[in-house]
């Protein structure tokens, strides 16, 4: 009875947790990324390959916004599994990994664009960026309808896994879907970083202007970093559990994974912010960033990248 009473009292804390965060997340996010998604659209002409992963990651975060009552509900009451629960759990984890995706195809196209301006010419454009993001939606949605889950028979109600059986399945997809791209995105913004300092321009404006680049790249590594890692460190932490076997520990890591999943939903709502930086310094960096060349001989006008690239 008192094990009953601290579970009910433990899903409650969690529950008004998850309002008390996702409360702010909800008024902030949808708004703004209503009004960046038609900046976007509307405001900036032209399509770019950052205008097109942008308006992606717009989408993906909308449709993760959408899903929050949902999951504040499914934590809040015992709600069964059914269509509604399947549709919530295929809409949240399918968003999540596509705005990981995206965040790592922007470090890329970022790090092509500044280190190897000419032949990146042959590979990128905004159709084959189109391409690549209608290729991870359709994988994504099909990983999110067939992946398994809520077939154990611990598990009875929505988002309240309770299975002790290791997911060798959901290791490999936590490893490629997040640990991957984590690499990949540092590796491309110590990069770009360590770029932009090397060419440290002698004017006061053009150094102001990398200064403030170096700042946003900074930033949105340090965002995507804190917001996801804690979340997918728990996952993997579950997974050692549930292989050792230590069913005392079970009910502490999945209070860490619900937690920590409230500061990675957060990513949302803080990536409007990194729209708002990638918006305001679009046309400006345009004819800034062709200094990182690494070939001081290739002329000028060949290196330029397109308007607002790095400024993804």
């Amino acid at each position: 009875m008192n094990n009953s009473t601290e579970n009910n009292a433990l899903q409650d804390g969690i529950a008004l947790l998850k309002m008390i965060v996702y409360t702010p997340v909800l008024a902030l996010g949808i708004p703004l990324n209503a009004i960046a998604l038609w900046v976007f659209c509307c405001k900036l002409k032209g399509w770019t390959e950052t205008k097109v992963y942008m308006i992606n990651l717009i989408v993906a975060d909308s449709f993760l916004l959408c899903s929050l009552p949902f999951v504040i509900y499914f934590n809040k009451y015992n709600h069964p599994i059914d269509q509604l629960c399947v549709a919530i759990d295929n809409i949240y984890f399918t968003n999540m990994p596509m705005s990981i995706f995206i965040i790592t195809l922007i470090a890329v196209d970022r790090y092509i664009a500044i280190k190897f301006p000419l032949k990146a010419k042959a590979f990128r454009s905004p159709l084959k960026s189109a391409s690549i993001c209608g290729f991870l939606w359709i994988m994504l949605i099909i990983y999110s309808n067939v992946h398994p889950k809520f077939q154990s028979r611990w598990e009875r109600f929505c988002f309240q896994s309770r299975s002790l059986d290791p997911s060798y399945f959901s290791l490999f997809a936590n490893i490629f879907g997040y640990f991957i791209p984590l690499g990949i995105v540092i590796f491309c913004s110590v990069q770009i970083i360590r770029c932009l300092k090397k060419n440290m321009a002698t004017s006061p404006h053009e150094t102001k202007l990398i200064q403030k680049a170096v700042h946003i790249v900074s930033v949105n590594l340090c965002v995507f970093t804190v917001c996801f890692s804690p979340f997918y460190i728990t996952l993997i932490v579950r997974f050692i559990v549930d292989v050792t076997e230590a069913s005392s520990m079970v009910s502490a890591v999945n209070t860490s994974i619900k937690i920590s999943a409230c500061l990675a939903n957060s990513n949302c709502c803080l990536d409007a912010f990194c729209y708002y930086f990638a918006a305001k310094e679009f046309p400006e960096f345009s004819s800034m960033f062709p200094t990182c060349m690494t070939s001081k001989t290739k002329k000028r006008q060949e290196s330029q990248p397109p308007t607002g690239q790095v400024m993804a």
